[in-house]
């Protein structure tokens, strides 16, 4: 295993927890030495790093461009790293993922379950959240790869792989739409529905195709996640939205139905794979990649 450079672990610390005594306390060093690394390196430098604060420290805009150096240098080791254990034969290393809350129940953990059938020495780490929030963390470099829908084209990132997916009304077998094939968002105004909240991407897909019409949707429940939508769905026979890939699960057990929605701009959703422009990725990332890349082709199909 190659480690970064001390000081490189320390500034990430720091930063990451906002406080020297708690990462003292994630590093298991004594809080005295975390402060005077961090001291000598500003004297080097010339300036602060870090704002003390009354509770805390925050990042100067110094600290922000060396942070960001060395995250990078740190994810450059770990990919060094991953690189010598192939050459050596071996499959081995973490990969950490950002990906929709969508796929994050039943795709990815499929995903991930069959690809540690080839190579159990593989780790997975999962962080969930809405698109621009992956995003920040993939630029950040705290994950690798995300798997999200529609991401605003940026030359920070670099599209890998994607599919559509349109939106879907989830509804009970037992509902009187549950047998068309197609509906327009005009078809669900007289039912009562749930939906996520405005963090959701499709939450604000619904409210621009509802601005540009006359349809009012009865909405009786909104929630920040998207199982009290689907469980509330089950319970109640309200309407519900998800993306097609997260309507896998149910749909398969037969617990509820998902039609995709016909109107123009709820019908022509992604789902994109992307990865910071620019990134040198671990062996295993790249492996594990190239699975998910088979895998949601298989699901194009």
């Amino acid at each position: 295993m190659l480690h970064p450079p001390r000081h490189f672990l320390y500034l990430d610390a720091v930063a990451r927890t906002g406080s020297i005594r708690k990462a003292a306390e994630k590093l298991h060093v004594a809080s005295t030495a975390v402060n005077r690394k961090i001291l000598e390196i500003e004297e080097d430098i010339g300036t602060p790093l870090f704002e003390r604060l009354p509770r805390g420290v925050r990042l100067t805009a110094a600290g922000e461009v060396l942070l960001a150096t060395v995250r990078r240098s740190m994810s450059d080791l770990r990919s060094a790293a991953s690189q010598i254990e192939q050459l050596r034969g071996l499959v081995r290393g973490t990969v950490r993922i950002g990906c929709a809350e969508s796929v994050a129940t039943d795709f990815m953990p499929g995903a991930i379950a069959h690809y540690q059938q080839q190579h159990p020495g593989v780790q997975f780490r999962i962080a969930t959240g809405v698109t621009g929030h992956l995003l920040t963390r993939l630029h950040a470099d705290d994950v690798e790869i995300v798997l999200v829908h529609d991401p605003l084209p940026s030359p920070a990132l670099r599209v890998v792989s994607a599919i559509a997916q349109p939106l879907c009304v989830m509804l009970r077998p037992d509902h009187p739409l549950a047998g068309r094939k197609t509906l327009r968002l005009a078809d669900c105004a007289k039912y009562p529905v749930a939906l996520g909240d405005e963090s959701f991407g499709s939450r604000r897909m619904l409210d621009g195709a509802l601005a540009r019409s006359r349809i009012a949707l009865n909405v009786v429940l909104e929630a920040s996640s998207v199982q009290p939508l689907k469980e509330f769905t089950l319970q109640t026979g309200a309407l519900s939205f998800q993306f097609q890939i997260g309507t896998l699960n149910e749909v398969r057990r037969g617990a509820l139905v998902s039609i995709p929605l016909s109107d123009r701009a709820l019908s022509a959703g992604q789902l994109m794979l992307a990865v910071r422009e620019g990134r040198t990725l671990p062996i295993a990332t790249l492996s594990f990649m190239e699975a998910l890349v088979g895998r949601l082709a298989s699901l194009g199909d």
